[in-house]
Order: structure tokens, then sequence, then C-alpha cells
């Protein structure tokens, strides 16, 4: 039962990204019938009605996606009112993007320095951010730029317009810049 968690655990981890059947393999130390036989397992639990994810396969990668009958859900919590605040995390992702486009999510991950995926799929189901195009890096990542609501959303014109960055400061400190000082109100909480 143990490894049943630890798959559910590693599926959670990897987000959007996915994972393939040999790398589940490696990191459990387990056979591929094994593995294969965790994920029936686990996809069948996730099939009860009470349950709100699955697992899929795309792209030869398993990952977790929640469930299309609870679709109308999903699209209210993203036009609430309520939800549509951002958070700091929000606000760092859309900085990197918005100084680096086109960039993928694990480059915007490695910036950070946690998982950005998810954060990602949000601003874009937002419409803050879309999908650009493929990166010729391995596995062909999608390649993610801002959008022109991003634009409103902060009182740019255009990308010209976003404050430059001193990173060269002549006490050796960076300097602190409020990157994203929105005219709008209520942009704490994503």
């Amino acid at each position: 039962m143990k490894n049943l968690g630890v798959l559910e655990g590693i599926l959670f981890v990897v987000g959007d990204e996915g994972i393939d059947l040999k790398s589940l393999c490696d990191i459990m130390n387990i056979s591929d019938v094994e593995v294969k036989e965790l994920l029936s397992q686990l996809k069948k639990n996730y099939e009860a009605d009470d349950r709100g994810l699955r697992i899929s396969y795309l792209g030869d990668a398993f990952k977790l996606t929640t469930k299309m009958e609870h679709k109308e859900y999903y699209e209210k919590l993203v036009v609430t009112p309520g939800t549509n605040k951002l958070s700091q995390a929000a606000l760092e992702t859309l900085a990197i993007i918005a100084y680096n486009q086109p960039i993928t999510t694990s480059e915007v991950s490695d910036v950070r320095g946690v998982q950005s995926g998810q954060l990602i799929r949000k601003l874009v189901a937002k419409g803050l951010l879309k999908e650009v195009g493929k990166s010729d890096l391995a596995g062909r990542p999608n390649l993610y730029a801002t959008t022109s609501e991003f634009l409103d959303y902060f009182g740019l014109a255009t990308l010209e317009d976003l404050p430059t960055i001193d990173i060269n400061n002549n006490d050796g400190e960076a300097s602190e810049t409020d990157l994203f000082a929105s005219i709008y109100k209520d942009e704490e909480n994503i």
C-alpha cells in the first residue's frame, strides 16, 4: 500500500509535466509490471464519484488531471471575482515570464526554485499568459508569454513600459523595484 501513496505523491509533484513509465520504475525501484499494477489501482480509486482527479496518459507521460464532468465548477473558479486576486507567487511568476518571454515552465521553475506548472496553468486560465509555441529543448515543452490582458491588468501600453531592473547596483545589493504596482486593487491572493 505504501507504494500506492508514493506513486500518488510523485504524480502530484511532477504536475503538468507528467512522468513516463521508465522514470517511475527507476524512482520507485520496482518493475514496470508493478508500476502498471499500481497505476491501475490508483486509477480505479479515482474513478469513484466522490473523487475529483483521475490519471491520464498524455504525451507519453502519466499525470493527474481533473475530471471532465466537473468542468463547469472549474470554469466558475476561474471567472469568480473573489478568485481574481494575484498572490506574491503569481506576481513573481508573471515577472519572470514578462522579462524572459518566451519561456518554458521548467525554466520558470528553475528561476523560482519551486514547481510552477500549476501556477502557470492558473495564469493561462485567467488570460494573463498564453502558449506561444514549442521549445527546441528535449520533449518540446510549451513556451509561454504574456497577453494583452496582462498589459491591461498592470496598466501597461507595451512590454517596453515594464520597469528596468538594475542588477548591477553600485552597493552590490539588488535594488528593490516594485515590478507590478497595479493600478487595480486586490491583487494579493491567487
